[in-house]
């Protein structure tokens, strides 16, 4: 049983992209999907698929930069945690590390990064920064 699907999800690409893996499976949720997509969005990976297996269980097969070409490894890192919740209004979004990275937050209209989140003047979790 995991208990911090995200914190596992994070774990799992920053161990596949120092392993210099492509392709990696990850078990399927819908939160763990709208990260990826996120992260697709930006350019963080190359592309998300779900994939279905036996007695209605899907998998998530996400292909990665190569970083043998692109000699970058992104950073991810779990802010809000299930022991210390972390809540931000939208005026306290800060820029992250000079506007290279996103943050990724949970807001009443799903999950956007926080660039979005200001815009559109929502509060929610401060889920991850990725960088």
């Amino acid at each position: 049983m995991i208990n911090d699907p995200i914190a596992d999800l994070l774990t799992r690409i920053r161990n596949a992209y120092i392993a210099r893996l492509e392709v990696i499976s990850l078990p399927y949720s819908k939160i763990k999907e709208q990260i990826l997509k996120i992260l697709v969005k930006n350019k963080y990976i190359v592309s998300v698929e779900t994939q279905d297996l036996w007695n209605n269980k899907k998998d998530l097969i996400v292909n990665l930069n190569n970083v043998r070409v692109t000699k970058y490894i992104p950073t991810l890192k779990r802010i809000s945690k299930p022991g210390q919740r972390i809540y931000i209004k939208s005026t306290d979004i800060k820029k992250s590390r000079n506007w290279l990275g996103i943050y990724i937050l949970s807001t009443p209209k799903w999950l956007i990064t926080g660039y979005e989140a200001r815009s559109l003047n929502v509060w929610g979790e401060l889920l991850c920064e990725i960088f």
